[in-house]
């Protein structure tokens, strides 16, 4: 019978302890001390875990981890070593973090977890070679399911030009973790990303933070301030919801994207500027030409090479992956330590609708992380609306909104504020609209009629947010 964990630690005494305890636990595994070749051992890829004292594993070589993973691209790595030291290392899907003193139970936990991992990039049947793993862009774009990989062969073709790019998706897709990926893998790379949020600017300041402004250029102008066309110069600059910008706006930016020149607020005189723009929505941008809110000669510039982020219902093979990286991730941050979801548990948010997509996913398990604390999470553990038989959340609200039934009341003998009644109900709407569309603000003004920068500003104007 082949050996299936690789202990790796220079102290006999706990080598043996280590060694023993597993054994005992019914694996099978091979020992290394300080004289053995760790690289040979890994090569005959007998062994898919390593067990080891994180100093000891980096004493032999810096690069170990690096070599290790290119010779067995699909082994884990469990080490373990003082918090704050291994606090330092960069997050991996491979890496595996337990704290010194060691904890028997606790590394039998983590053992675990680093065969449901590997369980898990076997689940498509495929051999795993260096070409395919790991399933990451520019470590931030996570898919193994076959429309994400061919998005990332898009995303690095699309990174070799300078054309500019509309990226469309729903909300929480990871479109701006799309943008960064060309920007990183572009010429541009060491230049500035510079990202701006369209909806969350109010329209008469974006003019501003776009091309900036001259002294004297308006009332509390007092210095020349640069825009985010001057810090994105030579690199890249993201343009958020560009489909909630105003008309005026996007006649200016028409001329960016044509001549290459801005004019700051208050100057007459016009600027040079090479910066590459990459634009995102989860808006439908043809509906917004047809209905004329969106200039149909702005979108044929921005949709040079159009790109969209498939939803996470669209690709749930890679739920259990994306669980799995934001486990670890929470897991080190929060210095918990949760073992995983329970298969029911997983087969409950593969079924799952993921209305709020990849974002929704990532907030779910860092609650669940930092409520659990340790063990397995179990369907009882789950929130209320992800159980099976709960409403699911709308995605969109493209049908006429139903109609509004409110509860007669008797008007006091002595009368009532109607402003304050007024303002109240208000209020309640729109929290209601938030919790059904789970804070997605886009899909709760579509609920109330609204424009989704309308409801922004009432939620700034009133203070509203929803309770954790």
């Amino acid at each position: 019978m082949h050996s299936e964990l690789l202990i790796v630690e220079n102290d006999r005494k706990t080598r043996d302890l280590v060694s023993a305890f597993l054994t005992y636990q019914g694996y099978s595994t091979t020992v290394l001390g300080e004289r053995d070749d760790i690289f040979d051992t890994i090569g005959s890829r007998l062994h898919r875990i390593v067990i080891a004292d994180l100093q000891t594993l980096l004493a032999r070589t810096p690069d170990m981890l690096t070599k290790a993973w290119e010779s067995s691209p699909d082994l884990v790595v469990i080490a373990y070593d003082q918090p704050d030291t291994a606090r330092n290392l960069p997050h991996n899907e491979r890496l595996l973090l337990i704290p010194k003193p060691l904890n028997l139970d606790e590394l039998e936990s983590v053992v675990m977890r680093a065969r449901e991992y590997q369980a898990l990039q076997a689940s498509s049947g495929e051999p795993s070679t260096s070409e395919e793993f790991p399933h990451f862009l520019c470590s931030t774009i996570i898919g193994r399911s076959r429309t994400m990989l061919t998005l990332f062969e898009m995303l690095e073709k699309v990174a070799e030009s300078n054309a500019t790019v509309l990226i469309q998706g729903e909300s929480g897709t990871g479109k701006e973790l799309a943008a960064r990926a060309i920007h990183q893998l572009s010429s541009r790379s060491n230049k500035n990303f510079v990202p701006v949020n369209c909806a969350a600017i109010p329209d008469e300041l974006l003019e501003s933070e776009l091309f900036g402004h001259v002294k004297g250029a308006f009332t509390g102008a007092y210095a020349n301030r640069p825009g985010r066309f001057d810090l994105a110069d030579k690199g890249t600059l993201f343009l958020d919801e560009i489909g909630d910008m105003k008309a005026n706006l996007q006649v200016k930016l028409l001329r960016v994207l044509q001549t290459k020149e801005f004019e700051p607020v208050g100057s007459a005189r016009s600027q040079k500027v090479d910066t590459r723009i990459i634009a995102a929505t989860n808006s439908n941008l043809e509906e917004l030409v047809a209905t004329k809110d969106f200039r149909e000669d702005l979108y044929y510039r921005l949709s040079v090479i159009p790109i969209t982020i498939p939803p996470l219902r669209e690709r749930r093979e890679d739920i259990p992956l994306l669980i799995n990286h934001f486990l670890g991730r929470f897991n080190h941050d929060k210095r918990r330590l949760v073992k995983g979801f329970s298969r029911e548990a997983l087969e409950i948010l593969r079924n799952y609708d993921w209305p709020g997509n990849v974002r929704e996913l990532e907030n779910l398990v860092e609650r669940m992380v930092t409520l659990k604390e340790n063990g397995f999470i179990t369907p009882d553990d789950l929130p209320e609306r992800y159980q099976p038989g709960s409403k699911p959340l709308p995605r969109s609200a493209s049908a006429a909104p139903a109609p509004v039934t409110v509860q007669t009341e008797e008007l006091p003998a002595d009368g009532i504020c109607l402003n304050s009644a007024v303002d109240a109900f208000e209020n309640r709407l729109i929290l209601q609209a938030l919790q059904r569309t789970g804070g997605n603000k886009k899909e709760a003004a579509s609920l109330l009629n609204l424009k989704r920068t309308t409801l922004i500003e009432k939620l700034k104007k009133k203070n509203l947010q929803l309770e954790p």
